[in-house]
């Protein structure tokens, strides 16, 4: 279908200002909450409900519409205010909570806001997929199947495109209130070139628009001031930055500046005890330290401790951000000074992991002063894979260490847990190791055997012959730290047990248990409950035979509905094929690209630079998907057995895809060539995503050609199947992403998900009697049996 050029952009408008507000308003939330897995599954999960009800809803309302344009442009007028309300009420949202700057709430506030914050304008943005398909199919006489299809192929692209812009040159030069006052002028432009009839009158609103830009500017100035006051209740903020990791901000209280990074304190001034218990006790494993590698963590003062060691002759120091040191270097003076004095110290702006398989000479001692693994992205440093890659770079008796969150006295089930997966990893790659009990447990590992020392007097005997004047590692707190009962209560709390998991790049296990314990401060014992299921022959016998049940029930619908026989029975049997099929597809699809992401970090160390290009080849392989699909499914008339045929083909390749994923990622974790990773990364990994979002672009027209042409009102369905589209993603991105990648794994998980797509293949093969319209095969075998031998 040929439409025109203002038409075309009106559309792909739709998928770029989602995918740009998405983009901002999670920052936002994970500024306002907590960042991990979880938190951000709820979010996502309220993201996705409410544009499938926006879509599904305002389908039926846009069948009802005679002048679809005037709709259509009401709605880019709304969502261009609702963006920049949005922002202000989720940073105004800790106000009701009375929480103050760096407290974390819990899953509930997290559910609760984002639910409540995030209705508007998700509402409204699932709403215009709804109201352009009307537009399509008024003006320009499609079908409900190309009008659907056309919107989704251009939305699709507008998607590709805002997701590149915004990671690569709004977020890291734009504050959020520009951003949303940008797509906010870009809506307003695009509602006056529908709602304005002659071509005069557009070129005078549009000029009308420029003009005001000043004043949005000015007024996007005022709005960041005092939205970011109420965020930051108490404190002044001196300064903002986003960058490609998160949304930093240096903030004043009583005279003392902190820096936090979404939402969470990352530099408060020097911290001694901290910067001194990282590094001192590390360093006094070793009988003569000569060269340190300090993943992350420096700018607290740890680099300037560990130099007191007379005998180290240079330390590499290695902070991902380079945002985060230079606005050390700018409002924390004393702090850089002692990172960046000494000539002993250097610096590298890249990831930790990436650095560390690329050093060229070994290092004696290696600290992780990361926070814990609290998300995907840190757990990549906790994992066996990533211990084998410092095991390598140590020196003959080096030592590797790292602080996890501790107890004094008890220490609860859920702690013992996390702590017991974390000892059970490091055995699984050092033969010497040993644990440090405290506020913050210590953990040291050796690459051999006799090398650590557990008895205080040693370490204190060390301590003094460096001539170490330090307050926190002491002559008098190392005896009591180090006690013998205090070490051995900490031994056998944390001795691991038969079923402790270790945790792998692909089964990182680590951070769902440091997740449950994040959510047993909240009461949600709950969640701590769903890690103890496991597994066995019975429970995947039982899931089949619920995968089977559920089949045979959707099967069976119209029956219970008590249609039992004729058209509409059959009608209503493609239409539930059809549905399960888009949510199905839905699923898988995020499910591909959580595995694409979290692969891509696990082999490469780093994703944020490539998550942009990811998205974007994955949206453009939707766009090019639903273009391939539309010459086939945009046709009238009755649905088709190949076109069933064809919808069961291609969930079929739904289910092989994750685990073909699975294999792929598993080679290329083990070839261990720097060339082939670095090749791999810009060719194959964006290969990949554009593919899976080939698949799924193919499938929806195909699939709302199916659901339509077998509707009895399919003016008032066009948003119907693009909201169980969203549906299945949301369920998806939240049980993969939360719970079954973290406990279960990646092969599991794939095979989770082919068994999900196992229900449409199923079902398409049941529903094959209620299509009249044979397939061309089957025609010619039927003239075959018909013509009369010789």
């Amino acid at each position: 279908m040929q439409t025109r050029m203002p038409i075309r952009l009106v559309l792909a408008l739709i998928g770029f200002t989602s995918v740009t507000g998405q983009i901002v308003l999670m920052r936002e939330l994970m500024v306002v909450f907590y960042g991990n897995e979880l938190s951000l599954g709820l979010m996502l999960a309220n993201w996705l409900l409410w544009t499938a009800a926006g879509s599904a809803l305002g389908g039926r309302l846009a069948g009802r519409v005679r002048r679809p344009r005037i709709l259509l442009g009401t709605l880019q007028v709304f969502v261009a205010l609702t963006l920049p309300l949005t922002i202000v009420a989720v940073r105004t949202s800790r106000l009701v909570y009375q929480a103050l700057p760096g407290e974390i709430l819990g899953p509930r506030e997290i559910f609760v806001t984002s639910l409540v914050t995030l209705s508007a304008f998700c509402n409204i943005s699932g709403f215009t997929f709804a109201a352009g398909s009307r537009l399509l199919a008024v003006e320009f006489g499609a079908t409900g199947a190309r009008a659907t299809g056309t919107v989704y192929r251009l939305e699709a692209l507008g998607s590709g495109a805002g997701g590149l812009l915004a990671s690569l040159v709004l977020v890291p030069y734009a504050n959020s209130v520009q951003i949303a006052f940008l797509i906010g002028f870009l809506n307003l432009a695009a509602a006056g070139s529908l709602l304005v009839e002659r071509q005069r009158n557009r070129w005078v609103a549009l000029a009308g628009l420029v003009a005001l830009v000043p004043v949005f500017f000015s007024a996007s100035r005022e709005i960041e001031r005092r939205s970011l006051a109420c965020l930051w209740r108490g404190f002044r903020v001196i300064a903002t930055q986003n960058s490609m990791y998160g949304n930093l901000a240096v903030v004043e209280a009583g005279g003392a500046r902190s820096l936090f990074e979404n939402g969470l304190p990352l530099v408060s001034g020097r911290d001694p005890a901290a910067a001194e218990e990282a590094v001192h006790y590390a360093l006094l494993e070793h009988p003569a330290p000569g060269s340190l590698l300090l993943i992350g963590g420096g700018v607290n003062g740890s680099v300037a401790e560990a130099l007191r060691h007379p005998t180290l002759k240079h330390v590499d120091y290695v902070e991902l951000d380079p945002a985060i040191l230079q606005l050390v270097r700018r409002f924390f003076p004393e702090e850089w000074a002692l990172l960046a004095a000494n000539p002993r110290t250097r610096v590298h702006h890249v990831d930790g992991r990436l650095y560390l398989r690329a050093a060229d000479s070994p290092f004696d001692v290696i600290i992780l002063n990361l926070p814990d693994p609290q998300t995907a992205q840190l757990n990549r440093f906790y994992t066996a894979d990533f211990f084998r890659e410092v095991a390598a770079r140590l020196s003959p008796g080096g030592v590797f260490s790292f602080g996890l969150a501790g107890a004094e006295n008890y220490i609860s089930p859920e702690l013992a847990d996390f702590l017991r997966c974390m000892n059970e990893t490091l055995r699984a790659v050092f033969p010497e190791v040993t644990a440090f009990p405290g506020e913050t447990i210590h953990f040291f590992a050796s690459n051999r055997a006799g090398t650590l020392i557990t008895d205080s007097g040693a370490l204190v005997k060390r301590l003094k012959e460096r001539k170490l004047k330090t307050v926190y590692v002491r002559e008098y707190f190392i005896p009591y730290r180090l006690s013998a009962d205090r070490m051995r209560d900490l031994e056998q709390q944390i001795e691991p047990n038969p079923q402790t998991p270790v945790n792998r790049d692909f089964a990182p296990v680590a951070y769902y248990f440091d997740t449950v314990l994040w959510s047993t401060r909240f009461h949600a014992d709950w969640f701590g409950a769903l890690a103890r299921i496991r597994l066995t022959r019975k429970s995947v016998v039982g899931l089949v035979a619920i995968v089977l049940g559920f089949t045979g029930l959707l099967y069976l619908l119209p029956r219970a509905t008590k249609i039992v026989s004729g058209r509409q029975g059959a009608d209503q049997r493609l239409r539930i094929l059809s549905g399960v099929c888009v949510a199905a597809m839905g699923a898988t699809t995020i499910g591909l690209q959580i595995l694409l992401l979290l692969g891509f970090q696990a082999i490469y160390g780093y994703v944020f630079q490539e998550l942009a290009v990811l998205i974007a080849g994955f949206m453009l392989g939707m766009a090019a998907g639903a273009w391939l699909a539309a010459p086939r499914a945009s046709y009238a008339g009755p649905v088709k057995r190949y076109e069933i045929w064809r919808l069961a083909l291609l969930q079929s390749v739904a289910a092989i895809s994750p685990i073909f994923l699975y294999g792929l990622l598993t080679w290329l974790h083990s070839a261990g060539s720097l060339r082939l990773a670095t090749l791999s990364s810009y060719t194959m990994f964006p290969i990949l995503a554009l593919l899976s979002g080939l698949m799924g672009g193919y499938q929806f027209p195909l699939a709302s050609r199916i659901y339509l042409a077998s509707s009895l009102q399919p003016d008032r369905r066009l948003g119907t199947l693009y909201g169980l589209d969203l549906v299945g993603a949301c369920i998806a991105a939240v049980v993969m992403s939360a719970y079954w990648i973290p406990v279960y794994g990646f092969v599991r998980t794939g095979a989770l998900m082919a068994m999900l797509n196992l229900v449409p293949v199923i079902l398409a093969g049941l529903s094959i009697s209620a299509v009249q319209v044979r397939s061309p095969w089957e025609d010619r075998a039927a003239r075959d049996r018909r013509t009369p031998g010789p």
